[in-house]
């Protein structure tokens, strides 16, 4: 039969969405995150039951699935969470093939446990194709149906591709889905002794956690214990000692943002500052899609090594029964070996970020450009050898994805090794660096909401709360907001990373140290921040790139720095790509009102105005000069910021943001060592 085979949405259901496997992967350095289903598992099987190559496009729903009328014969299949599946009204089987004719009615309803039904055609679903993947993530606007959900009235249309013979999918296949969930995780890359306690991994692994009702694609919020902490704070990455110098993700991390575990899932962010003690294994994630609000979960330590393949979807991947049997955890605490650089500069710390992921840190626990610089040599010499890997740079790390179904954790470590060891000394690294003017509405009334329903949705007598620019003023121990304003619009920001929270947003600090300003970050994270919000969180300063969550402290607004035209231009963008800075560009600041920088805004996004770019370099040899002839004035003024944040650290402990007051005796040997 020919034609084209369209499908009518008589019911949208719940966030139902196209998705394709594995996703839109490449990016995710500038922070665009895979996508694609959050139960792989389940996708894949519906894909193999009509005859479909495993990733091919189809649909995911959340609680209630969708109700389709077809216009031409189509195989189809649900899998996934359980839930009454009709035909014409008549009740038909998951996980099983079933045909229909032109005008029937397929109807998927609301599941009996678990959160996510899949349902796949015969030849896959027409969708929009972004950066080569048809994944719908709608925080970014782009993929699947117009790059949103769908809602009642769409028409879709099948892809009509080549298949094979549909086929039932065997019961010892189907994962089993429930209330109650063991989750396989290795260990790593922030652990105990450094991060955490001893006692707190023990806890995390013996603990029983609880689904939080605000949990979605971008992660899956936790309610359990509160960890004790190995370490006071985080020093310049920010005062609570969840606080790291940002790095890169891991899609299944246990993410600790302050205090609260959250599980980042696909739509999660690709860097960020916060540390996570373990990683849910690659074959395992697909439970995160099915982890309903209230449901119970355990996590259960795997050796890497035994960790399920991802690549498969029978009985190797071990999801037909609810106990996982485990508890072997890797006695290295996520440290895959130690060494130093070719030169004897800086020391390296290979790191395990789940079955898929190395983070290759350098140095010590501080902010240091140069080792951002070897970060940036390493990336370079692996784009160069092995072009295959997705690499994601972060403040003074470097983490490198790699595919596990082809090649081992143990073998991607040599090569690192062998690569790092081949690298030339970088005292004389000169690297391409433009200057970017950007407008900046200071106090922007869009931040200003963002804080009022954070106060009224997640806590109210946070120490940076009402007004995010006076809690900077204090931990820097600036004279009035106004000092803050001077310093922000005096400093040149140098662009460490790109993705942190989305988008091509810049994570980015002063090249002049007396202008690094030192903050926190919200604990717990906000729940919502508005795009293109300004904000600083430990020395770093953040532009977000989208609408999403967040914890910077917020100074302003500025225009956008993603394109959400592309492939049409938009001032200062690249025709070749959708994100507006680059590693190692310098941002500089000029001043707007709110209702200007409206104006800019709509200007940008109607693909019109400019954008100031003058070119240029950075050279460590020029830095390392800056630094010294400025070094008493540096010094000085570092020392008033750190007295500051350490009176605001006992401040926190005395009301108990800190967890119980420290005896006085305590006090002096805390604020020496932080």
């Amino acid at each position: 039969m020919t034609g084209a085979a369209s499908i009518e949405v008589l019911r949208a259901g719940m966030a139902t969405s196209i998705q394709d496997w594995p996703g839109r992967t490449g990016y995710w350095q500038v922070g665009v995150p895979p996508s694609g289903p959050m139960d792989d598992l389940s996708f894949r099987l519906a894909n193999i039951a009509v005859g479909n190559p495993e990733g091919a496009s189809g649909l995911e729903a959340t609680l209630l699935g969708p109700a389709l009328r077809v216009t031409r014969p189509l195989w189809v299949c649900v899998t996934g969470a359980p839930a009454p599946v009709t035909r014409n009204g008549r009740r038909v089987s998951q996980y099983k093939p079933i045909h229909l004719d032109a005008g029937d009615v397929l109807d998927v309803g609301m599941v009996t446990a678990g959160l996510r039904t899949y349902l796949a055609v015969g030849g896959g679903l027409a969708a929009d194709d972004y950066l080569g993947s048809a994944s719908t993530f709608t925080l970014g606007r782009f993929g699947g149906h117009l790059g949103r959900t769908l809602v009642d009235g769409d028409v879709l249309t099948a892809a009509l591709a080549p298949t094979g013979e549909p086929s039932r999918i065997p019961n010892e296949w189907q994962p089993a889905i429930g209330a109650d969930w063991h989750l396989a995780v290795t260990v790593g890359p922030h652990s105990a002794p450094e991060f955490f306690t001893d006692d707190d991994i023990a806890t995390l692994y013996t603990a029983t956690y609880t689904v939080h009702f605000n949990s979605d694609r971008t992660g899956v919020r936790l309610i359990g214990p509160k960890p004790q902490w190995a370490r006071p704070d985080g020093g310049e990455a920010g005062l609570h000692p969840s606080n790291i110098h940002d790095n890169a993700y891991s899609v299944g991390a246990v993410d600790f943002t302050g205090d609260t575990p959250i599980l980042l899932g696909p739509d999660g962010p690709s860097l960020g500052g916060f540390v996570c003690p373990v990683t849910v294994t690659s074959a395992d994630r697909w439970k995160l899609g099915q982890l309903a609000p209230d449901a119970t979960l355990r996590f259960v330590p795997v050796d890497t090594a035994a960790a399920a393949p991802l690549a498969a979807v029978d009985v190797r991947r071990r999801a037909s029964g609810p106990v996982l049997v485990g508890g072997f955890a890797a006695a290295d605490d996520g440290i895959l070996r130690r060494g130093v650089t070719a030169d004897g500069a800086a020391s390296i710390t290979y790191r395990r970020s789940g079955d898929d992921n190395i983070l290759v840190e350098y140095g010590e626990m501080e902010l240091d450009l140069k080792l951002r610089v070897r970060g940036h040599a390493l990336t370079s010499a692996l784009a160069d050898a092995e072009p295959g890997l997705d690499l994601t740079p972060g403040v003074r790390s470097v983490q490198v994805k790699f595919d596990p179904r082809h090649r081992s954790s143990a073998a991607v470590l040599d090569m690192l090794v062998d690569v790092e060891a081949g690298l030339a000394p970088l005292t004389e690294l000169r690297v391409p660096s433009r200057t970017v003017s950007l407008p900046l509405s200071w106090d922007d009334p869009a931040t200003r909401e963002a804080i009022q329903r954070y106060m009224h949705g997640v806590r109210s007598d946070a120490p940076w709360c009402p007004w995010n620019i006076e809690f900077i003023r204090r931990m820097n121990g600036l004279g009035s907001v106004d000092d803050v304003h001077d310093v922000v619009f005096d400093a040149e920001y140098l662009v460490l990373g790109l993705g942190d929270v989305y988008l091509g947003a810049p994570v980015a600090t002063p090249l002049d140290p007396r202008h690094r300003l030192v903050t926190t970050k919200y604990n717990p994270a906000r729940t919502w921040t508005p795009e293109n919000a300004v904000g600083i969180g430990g020395a770093y300063l953040c532009v977000y790139g989208m609408e999403g969550p967040g914890g910077y402290q917020f100074v302003g607004r500025t225009t956008q720095v993603w394109n959400h035209r592309h492939p049409l231009p938009a001032p200062g963008f690249d025709p070749e790509h959708p994100w507006l800075l680059r590693h190692f560009d310098r941002i500089r600041w000029f001043p707007v009102t709110a209702e200007e920088l409206l104006d800019l805004r709509a200007d940008t996004a109607a693909g019109r105005g400019s954008v100031d770019i003058t070119d240029g370099e950075f050279s460590i040899a020029d830095y390392d000069a800056f630094l010294a002839a400025n070094a008493g004035s540096i010094a000085a003024t570092q020392a008033q910021m750190e007295s500051a944040r350490a009176d605001e650290r006992e401040r926190w402990r005395a009301s108990g943001e800190l967890g119980p007051a420290a005896p006085a005796s305590d006090t002096t040997v805390d604020r020496e060592s932080a």
